[in-house]
């Protein structure tokens, strides 16, 4: 895989260089780092959630 390719989060939905793969998708540094420190009681955790599943559902589609 090319090290330098553009990759777009599945969080953000922006082309990031950095981040992790999960299965076939993609999460960047900022999001992973921004859901790590989200507390389950927080709006957001939920919306990370409902984003988290794509990678499942097109896993399984």
């Amino acid at each position: 895989m090319d090290e330098h390719a553009h990759n777009t989060c599945i969080i953000c939905g922006e082309h990031k260089l950095e981040g992790i793969h999960i299965v076939s998708e993609f999460i960047c540094d900022a999001c992973e780092a921004e859901m790590v420190h989200t507390d389950v009681q927080e709006e957001k955790y939920h919306f990370f959630i409902h984003r988290m599943k794509q990678i499942w559902v097109q896993k399984n589609a």
